[in-house]
């Protein structure tokens, strides 16, 4: 594709070089860049990302055939400046793979909870009923049957409108994507075309990035906002708002969405609602009503909160016309979604599960659900990530407290700030938990800390990992380093038992 074929679709400031020269990829990144792409210069974003104007030069000794920036520069290839690198990375990479968007069926789902479970339900609905789906989200990319990793949830538009594409070229019919409010903010899916825009739940997180909680709600209404402002009586084009009824935040994204809405939910009347919720710590039972019927439904996963996931995917499915009987073949055969409350088996007699759980919500959504079936202690291990919303830390912990009988304070992902530091802002919630009579201890070391929950365990005691869930690092200071909570529990229960 030619330069000037990307150009025709901004709006420029200044245009310096040949704009004949051929294009044949966009990056952002000059240490992947490959010969023949065009690198945009996105300004940098505090703690989460560099200016990539820093890294020109090496942009163009790697083989950019083309910039686009924000400030003047002195470079040896065509230069294009715009006011707006982000929207300009947007456009150009929607351009150049062909709106894919617009060829296949495509779900946004955002929340501050339950994206991912509610997704994986999702996709797991659509393959029982014969469609060819991907995903994208936290765990990483699917395109038909293959994985792909990716190192953030929602992707920059250059890499995301490529794997749009490629999923298209393998005749993908739906792709179910997770959508973060950092990711809507920054304009990462600016041009998407979504079909259905669906919303788990919203509390308090990345309060560091959006700075209060009407900000991050607003970076998340703009996944509703944007579904266009145009009714087609073709059933192809209309577009659905799936919001759930007992959320409190639900009547601003019906204000702010021109999408028909479908409301789904437990304690309010709603269009799809659940009743008769059986929890056990082996899985869930409910029973479903919806316009197309009532159904029982069954999860191989555990806790209200996936009752909730549930139905957002149940609403979701519905609106496109799968039946009752295809979503709950669909619900299940999903076995697990990892770290999403992922049991750990090593033949132990004690309950070991991992968990993604990083905010308050999301902890106490985990705690109160073992909290069902408890018959003996509850262990909690967690900690919170460093250069992250500080004010969480000492709810947390009063939460943990709360709903535990151990609490171990341990480090998640410390990056530059005093892991020591992190664990006693934790420590002053659970000193303010007056009904806390259990036992805690601060352990910075995440392994010892595991290992020291695994050593006060006895039968019939649940342990939670909480704050890492699926992932296989630890940031600390300027280095990542491999640890993965699963294998960490799975290797302790084993050590315990050559002792015993």
């Amino acid at each position: 594709m030619k330069l000037q074929e990307l150009i025709n679709q901004l709006h420029v400031k200044h245009i310096n070089g040949d704009t004949n020269v051929e294009v044949s990829g966009v990056s952002i990144h000059s240490q992947t860049l490959k010969p023949g792409d065009i690198f945009v210069c996105i300004p940098g974003v505090n703690g989460l990302q560099e200016d990539r104007h820093l890294f020109i030069d090496k942009a163009v000794e790697a083989g950019a055939a083309a910039v686009i920036v924000e400030r003047d520069v002195k470079v040896s290839v065509p230069t294009v400046q715009v006011s707006d690198a982000r929207y300009a990375l947007a456009v150009t990479a929607n351009h150049f793979y062909g709106y894919p968007s617009t060829e296949l069926k495509l779900i946004g789902i955002t929340g501050t909870n339950g994206k991912t479970t509610t997704s994986y339900m999702l996709e797991s609905i659509l393959t029982e009923a014969g469609y060819r789906t991907g995903l994208m989200g936290n765990i990483g990319t699917k395109i038909g049957s293959e994985w792909f990793e990716t190192d953030i949830n929602t992707q920059e538009p250059n890499r995301l409108q490529y794997n749009l594409r490629k999923m298209r070229d393998q005749s993908v019919d739906f792709c179910v994507m997770e959508v973060s409010s950092q990711g809507l903010h920054m304009g990462r899916v600016l041009g998407c075309d979504f079909r259905t825009a669906v919303l788990t739940n919203v509390s308090q997180d990345h309060l560091d990035y959006h700075g209060t909680m009407e900000e991050y709600m607003a970076a998340k209404g703009l996944l509703f906002s944007r579904m266009g402002n145009s009714f087609s009586a073709d059933p192809l084009k209309k577009k659905y708002a799936i919001l759930n009824e007992d959320e409190e935040s639900s009547h601003y994204f019906r204000g702010v969405t021109p999408a028909q809405v479908v409301t789904y939910g437990i304690e309010s009347h709603a269009d799809v609602m659940a009743e008769d919720i059986q929890l056990t710590s082996k899985g869930t039972k409910f029973t479903v009503r919806t316009s197309i019927g009532t159904e029982i439904m069954e999860l191989n996963l555990v806790g209200k909160f996936n009752v909730y996931n549930a139905l957002a995917a149940i609403s979701s499915a519905i609106v496109e016309g799968i039946s009752l009987e295809n979503i709950k073949r669909g619900l299940l055969s999903l076995q697990s979604v990892a770290g999403r409350m992922e049991i750990i088996h090593a033949g132990q007699d004690f309950l070991v599960l991992v968990d993604y759980a990083h905010t308050p919500d999301g902890l106490e959504n985990a705690l109160t659900t073992l909290r069902e079936f408890a018959d003996r202690k509850i262990i909690t291990v967690f900690g919170c990530g460093g250069d992250r919303d500080k004010k969480k830390r000492p709810i947390m912990g009063k939460l943990a407290a709360k709903y535990s009988d151990v609490v171990i304070l341990t480090s998640d992902n410390p990056r530059s700030e005093d892991p020591d530091q992190i664990l006693l802002d934790i420590e002053q919630g659970v000193l303010d938990c007056g009904d806390f009579t259990g036992q805690y201890e601060l352990i910075t070391d995440r392994k010892l800390a595991i290992e020291r929950a695994i050593s006060l365990v006895r039968p019939g005691d649940i342990i939670l990992i909480a704050g890492k869930g699926h992932e296989t690092y630890q940031i600390v200071k300027d280095h990542t380093i491999h640890f993965d909570d699963r294998k960490e529990a799975k290797e302790a229960i084993f050590r315990m038992k050559f002792k015993h």
